[in-house]
């Protein structure tokens, strides 16, 4: 059952206020399921549970506003029962996932490529500041005063930079037909197949490779759905597929390995690596083969050398990995630590949660 609407705004402005006089730093915490995914932070718990509900809904625009406490899988009930759906297909990583977490991390689905990241939805935004003033963000308001574009820049931050409370998202209608399958090949073929179908108008939604067979999800009207299904064959695949990848609930992702779990993120149609090959490694292609998950032995410097070289990067998926995000260029990373001035000059919010620096 959804919870009732609840607005703790000026309780939460007042709270930021207080830590940024004090130069107190904070650990802002929403559902905790993503709490693996960056660095630990070590501050004063501010939780934005209380801050939830739905504050606008315009199914016939396609808009839809929510406070940063709200349950995902009650914004996700909302939609549904308008034909509605979140493209981006966000984790929820339990079931106490809220909305907050989702932008914060950024973080989307097998359906990524086919329909755009969280930040690409992102209309708008309410932010607290480091001062504790509650500002909107987006819509007539594009930029702040600073000339950042903030409510795109909040998506995948980690709530370094400000204490999101609302956001404004744009939603899709869920398509009207849908069919799984799977397609026994080798990896070699299937990354070519799946380059040659990118230049085609097929209705593909999904795309992942392991143990032996090309997993595809198609997507779409009726007719176009059931055409590709008999163009390209192969056995059905239950739908339910996508969600344990989405949840990280295969067997692949079993906590029971000791190996790292690495997310390697690579320009599109890049073939297997070397390191992919090597004995002590299992991979996991997804997105097409430009989102690849790899449990190895191989230490992370090694790893992270080769994936640049390919032109890509490498996230530590597992809990407590000290530097689990790529090190940035120098030249970027001073973009970030001048951004992290400018917003947030007394570092309050999440310190460290990315890197050390911010």
């Amino acid at each position: 059952m959804a919870r009732q609407h609840q607005d703790m705004a000026e309780a939460l402005c007042e709270r930021v206020r207080q830590a940024d006089h004090d130069k107190t730093p904070l650990k802002i915490v929403g559902g905790d399921t993503k709490a693996f995914y960056g660095r630990r932070v070590e501050g004063d718990i501010l939780s934005t549970r209380d801050h939830h509900g739905i504050s606008h809904y315009d199914p016939v625009e396609l808009i839809i506003s929510v406070r940063a406490g709200t349950l995902i899988s009650e914004l996700e009930a909302a939609l549904d029962a308008e034909g509605q759906r979140l493209p981006f297909e966000p984790p929820h990583f339990g079931e106490s996932a809220t909305v907050g977490g989702m932008i914060a991390t950024g973080l989307s689905g097998p359906r990524r490529p086919w329909a755009g990241s969280v930040r690409d939805f992102v209309l708008g935004s309410r932010i607290i500041t480091h001062e504790g003033k509650h500002l909107r963000f987006g819509g007539e308001v594009m930029k702040n005063v600073a000339g950042y574009d903030l409510s795109r820049l909040m998506a995948g931050a980690q709530g370094t930079l400000g204490l999101l409370t609302e956001v404004s998202l744009k939603v899709l209608p869920k398509p009207t037909a849908t069919h799984s399958l799977r397609l026994a090949m080798p990896l070699a073929s299937a990354l070519e197949s799946l380059a040659e179908w990118g230049r085609q108008p097929l209705p593909i939604t999904a795309a992942a490779y392991h143990d032996g067979a090309l997993h595809l999800r198609l997507e779409g009207g009726p007719s176009s759905v059931a055409a590709t299904r008999e163009r390209l064959g192969g056995d059905v695949l239950d739908d339910e597929f996508w969600t344990q990848l989405r949840e990280h609930q295969l067997p692949f992702f079993a906590d029971t390995d000791e190996r790292p779990l690495w997310r390697l993120s690579l320009p599109n149609n890049t073939p297997a690596l070397e390191l992919e090959t090597r004995s002590d490694t299992d991979v996991l292609y997804d997105w097409g083969g430009a989102q690849r998950w790899v449990r190895t032995s191989i230490d992370g410097r090694s790893l992270r050398d080769a994936v640049a070289t390919a032109g890509g990067h490498a996230t530590c998926y597992t809990p407590g990995a000290s530097d689990p995000f790529m090190p940035l260029a120098p030249s970027v990373a001073k973009y970030h630590r001048r951004l992290k001035a400018t917003l947030d000059p007394n570092g309050i919010f999440n310190p460290g949660r990315l890197y050390a620096e911010v």
